[in-house]
C-alpha cells in the first residue's frame, strides 16, 4: 500500500540492506559519471553565416614529432611519438613508451576509419574517437547536419554542428583551436590545440585524458606506401 505516494517499509521487509546499499552506490556512481561532464554553455558572439573556413591537410607529407602523456583512473604513461601526415586524408602514428619495452603501438588513420594490427590494439586505449583525432591534427571531420548554427565575435567563430549529440567546433584567426562533442547538453569529450603545439584530448566521464607537445614539424618526401598496411 502506498501513502502520499510513499512506499511503507514493511513493503520493503524482504530487501535485503546489502542489495539496497548496492543499488544506492549505483545511483550515485551514475549521477557522478554525469555530473562529471560538463554543462555546454549557450554559444556566445553575434550570429554570423554558417561558412567553415578551410581546414584541410595542406600539401606535402609532413613528419610531426612529439611528446606524450596519458592518464586514467587505472593507468598512466607517456614517451615520444611521430605523426606522418599525407594529405587529403591519411595519418599514420607511432607512440613509443618511454622507460620500458612494450606498451606503445602504431595505428593508421585513412578517412573515417582508424586501424591498428593484432598485436599492437593497445594504443586503441590512447586516442580519441576519430573525429576528435583529427581535430588534434587541426582539421574539422565531422558528420554534416542542415542545422549548423554559427557566431562570431572579432576573430573568434564558434559553430555547432547537428543536435543530440553535436559538434562545437571554436575557431581563432581561422585555425581550429576546440572541438567539443555534446551529449545531453554536457560536454563528455573534448580536443584543444595552442598555438605554441600543445595538444589536449579529454574524457570527462571516463576519466581520461592525453597531452601532446609537438616538439618539431619537419617537410619531408613521399611516404613508404608499406606504412599504411
Amino acid at each position: 500500500m502506498r501513502v502520499n505516494g510513499l512506499v511503507p517499509y514493511t513493503a520493503l521487509a524482504g530487501i535485503s540492506r546489502v542489495a539496497i546499499t548496492r543499488f544506492a552506490a549505483l545511483v550515485l556512481a551514475l549521477l557522478a559519471v554525469a555530473a562529471c561532464a560538463p554543462k555546454a554553455p549557450p554559444l556566445r558572439g553575434g550570429v554570423a553565416p554558417a561558412r567553415l573556413p578551410e581546414t584541410e591537410l595542406p600539401p606535402g607529407h609532413r613528419l610531426i614529432v612529439f611528446r606524450w602523456e596519458y592518464a586514467d583512473n587505472d593507468f598512466r604513461a607517456k614517451g615520444d611519438g611521430a605523426a606522418r601526415v599525407a594529405p587529403p586524408d591519411s595519418v599514420r602514428l607511432d607512440l613509443f613508451l618511454g622507460g620500458s619495452v612494450g606498451g606503445g603501438g602504431y595505428a593508421t588513420l585513412i578517412g573515417d576509419t582508424l586501424s591498428t594490427p593484432p598485436e599492437g590494439g593497445s594504443i586503441r586505449r590512447y586516442l580519441p574517437p576519430v573525429p576528435l583525432l583529427w581535430a588534434a591534427l587541426g582539421r574539422l571531420h565531422v558528420p554534416t547536419a542542415p542545422d549548423t548554427v554559427a557566431r562570431i565575435d572579432a576573430d573568434t567563430l564558434r559553430v555547432e554542428i547537428g543536435r543530440d549529440p553535436a559538434w562545437r567546433a571554436l575557431f581563432v584567426a581561422r585555425q581550429l583551436r576546440r572541438l567539443e562533442l555534446i551529449d545531453g547538453g554536457r560536454i563528455p569529450q573534448w580536443v584543444t590545440r595552442d598555438s605554441a603545439g600543445h595538444i589536449h584530448y579529454e574524457h570527462a566521464r571516463a576519466r581520461r585524458r592525453l597531452d601532446l607537445t609537438i616538439v618539431r614539424v619537419d617537410s619531408v618526401a613521399a611516404f613508404d606506401p608499406a606504412i599504411w598496411r
